[in-house]
């Protein structure tokens, strides 16, 4: 968990969702909301199912998360928000400017903590956990390349 930058979270029985995320200390925290990523749910909820994956994309571990927000002008906002804004690529702004956007516009702060033990070893299905790709608005039919003359067979 201590390289992690992208993590898998399934808020409820919903499909898990790849999100951003800093580690520290022993968690995982997450920024969502307007102007950062979608995180449908993370905000409201108290517990998540976590998936961290590989190098080469292969599932590591799943835990159980305990979800706490993180509320402006509060002494654990004071000390996440900032380490976890300087970790933020493409970021425009100084990291202060950045903190103070994200409790203006009502951004989440959400602490990702482990809640019980990771499932492991046999608790793992043998099977491939792979599903259809949802939908979305930008998937386009493919067309046959375009050819500038006749290829000749022999």
């Amino acid at each position: 968990m201590k390289k992690a930058a992208v993590a898998w979270v399934a808020v409820g029985a919903g499909a898990a969702t790849a999100l951003w995320c800093v580690p520290l200390e022993g968690s995982l925290f997450v920024v969502s909301g307007p102007g950062e990523q979608s995180a449908p749910g993370l905000a409201d909820a108290d517990a998540v199912r976590v998936t961290l994956r590989g190098d080469h994309g292969g599932r590591i571990v799943t835990w159980p998360a305990r979800v706490t927000r993180l509320a402006p002008d509060t002494p654990e906002w004071e000390t996440a928000a900032p380490l976890v804004a300087a970790k933020r690529l493409n970021a425009s702004g100084p990291t202060a400017d950045l903190v103070a956007r994200w409790a203006a516009d009502g951004c989440a702060l959400t602490r990702l903590a482990p809640d019980g033990p990771p499932d492991a070893g046999e608790a793992l299905p043998d099977t491939s956990l792979a599903a259809e790709p949802r939908g979305a608005a930008v998937v386009r039919t493919t067309r046959k390349p375009f050819r500038l003359h006749r290829v000749r067979r022999r």
